[in-house]
């Protein structure tokens, strides 16, 4: 055993007391880092999960019409009116082209091919208004897992078939294999055999939202061979505004992302991960205090023999290096306990709570880098919280320490 390493355990060994006080400050520290890094990474994960479970990373539609000017003369003056017409469902110029574009940039994952657009959907006396959906369900499949947000029957889109949310079953009183009657403001509807029921975890979209094929959506919205929309799916969720602007660039269409939609949310996640960094921040400060004033304390009680260490020849690098590895060992073996303190209150508290499917209200995302990145930064601040003592050891004249003591 190298004989710094010797020293440092013997000192750590003979305060007993103040090493365990220090070892569970630097416990309780990590844990609390772990337990809260643990929650809001899981709150914000799923968060973002069941935004981005129903619509794509970025969505590009057509540029909006231009509004109509209409003018009146009158002798020498003229009335002009400005209108901005109605927004139609209306198609994307070349989107096949578009797409193929889409498809070798950057970044991009997935592209779906979509006709939306608004309609009403009736049954008996009932109706209700809705948006329908017209997709490929093999390609939408890469932008959204709607296979896996089905309850009940098939995502069987052929033909007049139609799949619709929990909420819109449930109002107009249709179950698999009832029909519905779809109509949109041009007069253009039929009836659909509903296959499947899908929950998305959102009240607004299970009672609007209606899932047909994508021809028999432009058919519904007279859009033969065009879509209104293309939904992108890219490989970070985060960079979907940067994603976003590429395409506006290449294709000089609109091109909103998930962040653009969902402004409220995005600030609420940051705020969420300000106010965890600034509580870490103040944690670690405090850790760091912990271990410096009780390496301090050591270098005065052993004052006396580090005196005599330095007389019979022990070089000042040797004695830093003694209390160095003192806060590096707190660091280390504080971090272990953090890391099972940590670990036991985040799966004690998603525990407690749990939604009707199951699963936690508070989810927790304990992972590897997030344990290593505890420990390493027990140990950073164990070591650097021992500059200051060890400096002040060095720097004891021996003859002086040794006589007073």
């Amino acid at each position: 055993m190298p004989f710094e390493l010797f020293v440092a355990l013997r000192y750590l060994k003979d305060q007993r007391r103040q090493s365990g006080l220090i070892l569970a400050g630097i416990g309780v520290g990590v844990g609390v880092i772990i337990f809260l890094s643990a929650l809001i990474t899981g709150l914000q994960q799923s968060i973002v999960d069941r935004t981005l479970g129903s619509q794509a990373h970025v969505v590009i539609r057509p540029p909006e019409e231009a509004p109509r000017v209409h003018a009146s003369p009158t002798g020498e003056l003229q009335a002009v009116t400005v209108e901005r017409p109605p927004q139609r469902v209306r198609s994307i110029d070349g989107w096949q082209e578009i797409e193929a574009t889409l498809r070798r940039t950057a970044g991009v994952t997935g592209v779906a091919p979509t006709v939306t657009g608004p309609a009403i959907a009736v049954r008996g006396q009932g109706s209700i208004g809705i948006s329908v959906r017209g997709i490929d369900v093999e390609s939408y499949q890469t932008i959204v897992d709607v296979q896996d947000r089905l309850v009940e029957g098939t995502f069987d889109l052929a033909g007049f078939r139609a799949v619709v949310g929990t909420e819109l079953a449930a109002k107009l009183g249709v179950s698999i294999g009832g029909r519905i009657r779809v109509q949109t403001a041009a007069d253009r509807g039929g009836v659909y055999t509903i296959s499947g029921i899908f929950d998305f975890r959102s009240v607004a979209l299970n009672e609007s939202l209606v899932f047909v094929s994508l021809r028999g959506a432009q058919t519904l919205f007279d859009l033969t061979g065009g879509v209104s929309s293309l939904e992108v799916k890219g490989g970070d969720v985060f960079e979907a505004e940067a994603l976003a602007a590429r395409i506006r660039d290449r294709t000089g269409l609109l091109a909103e992302s998930w962040m653009e939609q969902n402004g409220d949310l995005l600030v609420a996640l940051r705020s969420q991960s300000m106010s965890s960094i600034m509580i870490q921040v103040f944690v670690i400060l405090a850790v760091a205090l912990g271990i410096a004033s009780v390496l301090a304390v050591s270098v005065v009680q052993k004052a006396r023999e580090i005196g005599i260490l330095r007389a019979t020849g022990t070089r000042s690098g040797k004695v830093t290096r003694i209390f160095l590895l003192q806060g590096t060992i707190l660091g280390m073996l504080g971090s272990l306990l953090g890391i099972a303190l940590g670990t036991f209150l985040a799966l004690f508290f998603a525990g407690m709570a749990q939604g009707p499917d199951g699963s936690a209200t508070f989810p927790v995302a304990l992972t590897g880098w997030l344990y290593g990145r505890s420990v390493a930064v027990a140990v950073i601040v164990g070591l650097f919280a021992a500059v200051l003592p060890a400096r002040d050891a060095t720097r004891m004249d021996p003859a002086t320490v040794i006589r007073n003591g």
